[in-house]
């Protein structure tokens, strides 16, 4: 496990769009709050293409992600939203070159499919976060989706508990091990790839947005039949946005979809989590340890990152 370095005020972090073109108001306005909170910007060479449903060709995002990891004076690189094509880019990746230069990498949604290649194959730490365009840039943001930006300047863990949101236990147990997941849909996009989810022995989470019922059953089904259910420590169940029937008349709810695979394993799992496509949004660190414990109704998150060897933290 690799954690980048945390965040300090006056540090440069890059935006880059690995997936989808981001909405250019929104994205302005996203850009304008990390320099609120005391960040200098720059900006991939590609921010700003446009190639059907992607933000530029592949070689083109593949190239300002290589450049940014590649950049000494950038710290973090922050993802200006998801959409799709992200998966498109894995086997393009300089995985070499990005372990040698670990950084923060922040993003979520599409973004779910780098994640799990860059820690997979790097072991960096990872941040499952809201995005400038998708997120911070709305009119409607919340205030605690702003603050997740945070957790990158300080290195402390944080307790998620039932005071947070409302916590409900599927399986009573407890489990420790390293955080990994995010997007459903793009975890099971990884199946069968070099880059297949590995759960073993690690903690699950996911989350999905404007998916029916049965299309939540089919993806559940396909991991339990890959064994990535089994496999996992404890399951961490984020937020379903959207996901209720809307083509089909009779459906079996989304609680039954998400459950039904899930009551059987005889390991820890809880829901409830605002991880997701929500607000507000929680943000969390892929690849660093987490606790958890149906008894207590909580999850303690180890902090993603670490502290420059000259700094200590007060």
């Amino acid at each position: 496990m690799i954690k980048p370095k945390r965040l300090q005020k006056g540090d440069t972090v890059a935006v880059i769009a690995p997936a989808s073109p981001p909405n250019q108001h929104n994205l302005k306005k996203g850009l304008e709050y990390l320099k609120e909170i005391g960040l200098n910007v720059v900006t991939g060479a590609h921010l700003y293409k446009k190639n059907g449903y992607l933000a530029g060709t592949d070689e083109q995002r593949a190239a300002d992600i290589h450049a940014m990891f590649a950049n000494k004076e950038v710290k973090a690189i922050i993802c200006a939203c998801g959409g799709y094509g992200t998966a498109r880019l894995a086997s393009q990746l300089n995985y070499d070159l990005i372990k040698r230069n670990p950084k923060i990498f922040w993003g979520y949604s599409d973004i779910t499919f780098l994640h799990t290649a860059i820690h997979q194959r790097t072991g960096l730490v990872t941040f499952h976060g809201p995005m400038l365009s998708s997120d911070i840039g709305k009119e409607d943001v919340h205030i605690e989706t702003k603050q997740s930006f945070y957790q990158l300047f300080s290195h402390r863990s944080f307790c998620y508990t039932n005071q947070i949101s409302s916590l409900d236990t599927i399986c009573e147990g407890e489990a420790t091990g390293q955080l990994i997941g995010g997007n459903l849909t793009l975890l099971v996009s990884t199946l069968g790839t070099p880059f297949e989810l590995d759960t073993k022995n690690k903690i699950l989470f996911i989350e999905d947005i404007d998916e029916e019922p049965y299309e939540i059953d089919r993806m559940m089904t396909q991991l339990y039949m890959a064994n990535k259910l089994q496999d996992a420590a404890g399951i961490i169940i984020g937020d379903f946005h959207n996901c209720y029937p809307k083509k089909r008349t009779e459906s079996l709810s989304l609680e039954e979809a998400l459950t039904s695979y899930l009551t059987s394993l005889k390991k820890p799992v809880m829901r409830g989590f605002r991880i997701g496509h929500c607000s507000p949004q929680t943000a969390v660190a892929i690849g660093s340890y987490v606790t958890m414990s149906t008894y207590e109704r909580m999850v303690e998150f180890e902090s993603g990152i670490t502290l420059p060897k000259d700094k200590v933290e007060r």
